[in-house]
């Protein structure tokens, strides 16, 4: 079976020779669990033709919920040229079909009848990779099988997740259709939202151990690669650009502008910019070195100024809020305790009369100064447990009771309690409950809370069932974490199709 199995460059020059007179059909997909309705796609798929071409999905872009593929690529891989009417078998190397029509340039490229309708395609790509196939002179093709769920197979008879996902997972399944789930995310572009919050540069630098230093007691490494991506409110306006159609940041920027243009071509086209200058002070650099083999942080060195904004900026900072504020839906605040939250704009802002989600972060440069309680009339609260056990000076105090205590403190309707790998616990006046975290590939904890902060929002204001909200910002942030930093924004599309398959 293995004499299958190509590298995808390789097969497309194998078959410039082998399709002469011949026609090569493509089937795509990622196949996590082999059935017979796979058996039956192919069947008909090569009934075109004489040569049939599996690619495959990377694990690293199956997007189907925790745990998931339930099987890796390579057994993948194995599974499917095991079959007597598959020619050959590829790994893809991207999310969708693009890049393997490219190379294969099939006669056919054939598809199950659940893509008929290619508006119900979460990926967004089919109409694209049509296109491509007919522009390279090939043909779409839908076959009329018999449909099976891989999803629903694994969900019903393999355990890829823990009783507690699953009990949760059930609980919204028997009260919503994916397709209203679907309408509710999709309703998020019609919100204007407006964030506040300092901007944050996360910088990475991946370094190589080399070992002890010869006539020192210091550790040596190679620096090998420098990555730097948009950090703070910019990664939190970044993350609502693929759910909504307006969304828009308010900032501070170092007296220079030195970062300005690094941020307008890192920046989407349908998030509006707005920024002021912080007098005698640089734009903050978060920079972190990683051990390249095991991807571990080693330290944290920061380019921060943490003094408090002058009178006159200040002044000119309540007067931005005021002037823009009427234009929007909801107001998302970060604060990251760095100097723009002066009392006199937290206590503006929390006189607005508009939603407003707030996330004020403890981090090593503001412990012991910083103060969520500042602020009052807030819609929504998140924060990691060990924040709100800081904020309220209790070690040992039960977080429910923490909750609400600092809930009756700032007026707000609800709080989000972060615990990690324990999940989040959600609270308001009607309900107490732990929504169970989803996030098991951890590569970067980096920017999770924000991405939470932010998809909670949207969903809370649009007065989706609590549960489901936090389901949705839970996924949200399962998704951050499986990357550096704020390396990549949050897809609409890639939460839809994880709770799409959570859900068969």
């Amino acid at each position: 079976m293995d004499n299958k199995i190509y590298d995808i460059k390789n097969l497309a020059k194998i078959l410039l020779k082998k399709r002469i007179g011949k026609k090569v059909i493509l089937c795509h997909g990622v196949f996590d669990l082999l059935h017979i309705g796979h058996i039956n796609h192919f069947e008909s798929s090569k009934k075109k033709g004489e040569i049939l071409v599996i690619s495959v999905t990377p694990d690293r872009y199956v997007n189907k919920g925790p745990n998931r593929p339930a099987f890796s690529e390579n057994l993948r891989l194995k599974a499917l040229a095991s079959l007597e009417i598959v020619d050959y078998v590829v790994l893809n190397n991207s999310a969708n079909a693009i890049s393997a029509i490219k190379y294969i340039k099939p006669d056919y490229y054939s598809k199950g009848k659940d893509y008929k309708n290619t508006n119900d395609d979460l990926t967004g790509k089919i109409n694209e990779e049509s296109r491509l196939v007919k522009k390279l002179g090939g043909k779409f093709l839908i076959t009329e099988n018999q449909l099976y769920s891989s999803s629903k197979i694994i969900n019903n008879f393999l355990s890829h997740i823990s009783e507690e996902q699953k009990r949760y997972i059930l609980n919204l399944k028997s009260r919503f259709k994916f397709e209203e789930i679907k309408k509710k995310i999709n309703d998020f572009s019609n919100l204007k939202v407006l964030v506040i919050g300092e901007t944050i540069l996360d910088e990475y630098i991946f370094c190589e151990p080399l070992g002890k230093s010869g006539k020192e007691a210091v550790l040596s490494f190679k620096k090998l690669k420098k990555k730097k991506y948009l950090g703070g409110a910019l990664a939190i306006a970044r993350n609502l650009s693929s759910f909504c159609k307006k969304a828009s940041v308010l900032t501070f920027l170092g007296d220079q502008n030195e970062e300005l243009e690094f941020i307008k071509q890192n920046i989407e086209k349908n998030i509006k910019f707005y920024h002021l200058k912080k007098k005698s002070s640089k734009t903050i650099i978060k920079t972190r070195y990683v051990d390249s083999v095991d991807n571990r942080k080693l330290i944290g060195i920061y380019t921060v100024d943490d003094r408090n904004i002058s009178l006159t900026e200040e002044n000119k900072f309540i007067q931005k809020i005021h002037k823009v504020k009427n234009n929007y839906d909801l107001i998302i605040i970060s604060d990251y305790g760095h100097g723009i939250f002066t009392d006199k704009v937290v206590k503006y802002i929390s006189k607005i009369n508009k939603y407003k989600s707030l996330n004020a972060q403890i981090n090593s440069t503001n412990m012991g100064f910083h103060n969520i309680r500042r602020y009052k009339n807030i819609d929504n609260i998140v924060i990691n447990a060990t924040e709100l056990r800081h904020e309220m000076r209790d070690r040992e105090g039960d977080l429910k009771s923490l909750g609400k205590k600092l809930m009756k403190h700032l007026k707000s309707k609800s709080i989000t309690t972060t615990e990690g790998r324990a999940g989040a616990l959600f609270m308001d006046n009607n309900n107490i409950f732990r929504c169970p975290a989803f996030g098991f590939s951890n590569v970067d904890k980096i920017g999770a809370g924000d991405t939470m902060l932010a998809v909670l929002s949207l969903c809370l204001y649009s007065k989706i069932d609590k549960k489901l909200s936090m389901l949705v910002a839970s996924l949200a942030a399962a998704e951050n974490i499986k990357n550096y930093g704020n390396s990549k924004t949050i897809d609409k599309n890639i939460i839809l199709k994880t709770i799409y398959h959570l859900t068969k």
